[in-house]
């Protein structure tokens, strides 16, 4: 992979109707915030996608300004897998999905799933998800604050995943 290809997050639940689309939204924003436009590939995924968006996610997530109505649940690509850096499970996809058979590191997010849920418990997995986008994304920009300044920090960002965080190493 070319050093100026952007580093790939892939978020990944069962049905890519609530969690997974919540964790890259967020991602979206703070890759957007922080500058890293072109550091920072961000996608979701289900192993057995929905027709839609569960509407409380909508919902609670046009509340924190971010829009999913116009998203669309869909089934990861094999392929791109075994092209990310960082693969994060939803806490629903152990039985039926295996981020180890596509040679990448990967973490669990134990998270309670939304759908049917009241509201106020759709609000507290969304701001658990948003703070753990928020944390991984500290997490990035401290390895790369550590590197040499003379480069960009979308370049600092890409290099540090690439060779200095655990779940950026590739086999």
């Amino acid at each position: 992979m070319p050093a100026d290809d952007p580093i790939r997050l892939d978020f990944i639940c069962r049905k890519n109707a609530g969690r997974s689309q919540m964790a890259a939204a967020f991602a979206e924003r703070e890759r957007d915030e922080r500058g890293l436009d072109d550091a920072v590939e961000i996608h979701s995924a289900g192993t057995e996608p929905a027709d839609r968006v569960h509407g409380p996610v909508v919902d609670a997530m046009a509340e924190v300004g971010i829009d999913l109505s116009g998203e669309t649940p869909s089934y990861p690509v094999l392929d791109h897998l075994r092209e990310s850096h960082f693969l994060i499970s939803m806490g629903c996809t152990v039985n039926e999905f295996n981020p180890a058979q596509y040679g990448v590191e990967s973490r669990e997010w134990e998270l309670t799933n939304p759908e049917g849920e009241e509201m106020d418990v759709v609000r507290s997995v969304r701001d658990e998800i948003e703070a753990r986008v928020h944390a991984l994304f500290d997490e990035i920009e401290q390895v790369a604050d550590e590197r040499p300044a003379e480069t960009s920090l979308s370049e600092r960002v890409t290099a540090a995943v690439r060779d200095a965080l655990p779940f950026g190493k590739r086999p």
